[in-house]
């Protein structure tokens, strides 16, 4: 760990894609962006690309677009109590180390310089519980959901249900919760308790339609922690560590996560003055935001949800608006595809083993 941070610093003028690769493949999660004399002009972390997606930044911007211009530092020779101090006073994860120069020469983590008794992870995820909803009939999907409930339905060489599971659990979270109706004898039979995959999974057992929150009451308590909530027809490999920290860093009620659509319009569009044309712009598109089916909410949110009652996500999001609760988007910029047709699974099918490899839980 020691030369790890030469493998986190970056040129200012490189593009934020290549601060992606660093973030998610070197052990810091963190870029050094440093000027063209190596001196460190700024940090970019996780959190930093995906605010950066959401105001418009493209990822062949230079990373000095994204980056945080006045990160929290320590000179070199600064002594162990001093770091930890540091990097505790500012809720920091990591604590670049600079020398005289302003050159980058060491970088130190919370986990690193705090013992295992005080921090119980890096990003403290071990009160957050996962909320799978997997209860869709799959009607798009026939005649495959006719013995088998949509999320049962293999891809690659096991379930979607498993590669979800799996990439929770490779994460490091360990309680679950499924919300089932549909055949659900299958998916309980195929995953048990969990305690063979090392988690603790319990089923919330709807029995009407409650839409994607109004299975949330019928949780047998409260936990102390975030909830992950997510539709069970998502194939995906996000970093949900990733986004639990966004959710605090940024002291939400509830965040959406939510992906880029584009729409092009297939003609060209005019731009008139009364009569007169002033411009026409040839097939012009258009990129939103939409909701990608996965959500985390405090555990104050579920005083917004009815008991024994149909409820949607978007009502609930709505119902915090409308008392005063914060709520935030987070952008995945990871793959991501809904499993809504037969045209979406056999894509998913075939850029399984690409993305996910052949590995099972």
């Amino acid at each position: 760990m020691e030369n790890a941070f030469k493998d986190a610093i970056l040129q200012q003028n490189k593009p934020i894609i290549d601060a992606i690769k660093i973030i998610d493949s070197a052990q810091m999660q963190i870029v050094l962006v440093v000027d063209e004399d190596g001196v460190l002009v700024g940090t970019i972390t996780d959190g930093d690309v995906r605010r950066g997606i959401i105001n418009g930044v493209e990822l062949d911007a230079a990373s000095s677009e994204i980056m945080n211009p006045e990160p929290i530092t320590v000179t070199e020779g600064a002594s162990h109590e001093e770091m930890e101090h540091a990097i505790k006073a500012h809720k920091v994860q990591q604590l670049p180390v600079i020398n005289a120069q302003g050159k980058p020469v060491g970088l130190e983590r919370l986990a690193d310089l705090t013992s295992p008794q005080a921090v119980i992870t890096e990003e403290h995820i071990d009160d957050v519980w996962v909320v799978l909803m997997l209860c869709g009939l799959g009607s798009r999907l026939l005649p495959l959901t006719e013995n088998l409930p949509k999320p049962m339905i293999p891809i690659g060489d096991k379930p979607l249900l498993e590669t979800i599971i799996s990439n929770f659990v490779k994460q490091g979270f360990k309680n679950f919760y499924f919300s089932v109706n549909y055949k659900s004898d299958i998916i309980k039979d195929h995953f048990g308790d969990g305690s063979a995959l090392g988690i603790n999974i319990c089923y919330l057992n709807e029995d009407k339609r409650m839409g994607t929150a109004g299975a949330l009451s019928l949780l047998p308590e409260r936990p102390e922690g975030p909830i992950i909530i997510m539709n069970g027809d998502i194939l995906t490999n996000s970093n949900f560590v990733h986004l639990v920290s966004y959710h605090r860093q940024n002291h939400a009620a509830a965040t959406m996560c939510v992906r880029e659509y584009q729409q092009q319009v297939p003609y060209g569009v005019v731009q008139t003055s009364g009569a007169r044309l002033k411009s026409i712009t040839e097939k012009p598109s258009q990129t939103y935001f939409v909701n990608a089916g996965i959500y985390v909410i405090n555990p104050e949110a579920l005083d917004h949800v009815p008991s024994d009652t149909y409820f949607d996500m978007p009502e609930l999001f709505s119902a915090m608006s409308d008392a005063g609760e914060d709520s935030v988007v987070f952008p995945i910029r990871e793959y991501w595809l809904d499993i809504g047709n037969l045209g979406d699974l056999e894509r998913g099918r075939i850029e399984f083993d690409r993305i996910f490899g052949k590995t099972s839980l």
